[in-house]
């Protein structure tokens, strides 16, 4: 059964340094970054049929990280592969968007 990650600023090179991932930063006051989880836990089994691994990261929590990856505005989705930030989409994202950025 798939998972969503959340990742801290102490975890997150480490954890997304090998491999695919798709992290939501977010916040629990947003009201779209509400809308995107709902999103992404509603497509959650067909997003890690992928390949990808799937994180949040709470920008009020890690204020840091999301200053480090230029987060502006939320939600903010970022696909990074092997460490390396390859895509990111701001705004609420439909599922087959995110499916089709994964591929």
């Amino acid at each position: 059964m798939a998972e969503i990650i959340n990742l801290t600023a102490e975890s997150f090179k480490e954890k997304t340094a090998t491999g695919t991932w798709l992290v939501d930063f977010w916040a629990t006051w947003c009201g779209p970054c509400r809308m995107q989880g709902r999103i992404i836990d509603e497509g959650l089994e067909a997003l890690a049929a992928t390949g990808a691994n799937i994180a949040k990261v709470n920008v009020d929590e890690c204020a840091t990280l999301a200053m480090r990856y230029n987060v502006l505005s939320i939600p903010t989705l970022m696909i990074i592969k092997d460490g390396q930030k390859v895509q990111t989409f701001v705004g609420v994202q439909q599922l087959g968007t995110l499916l089709e950025a994964l591929k």
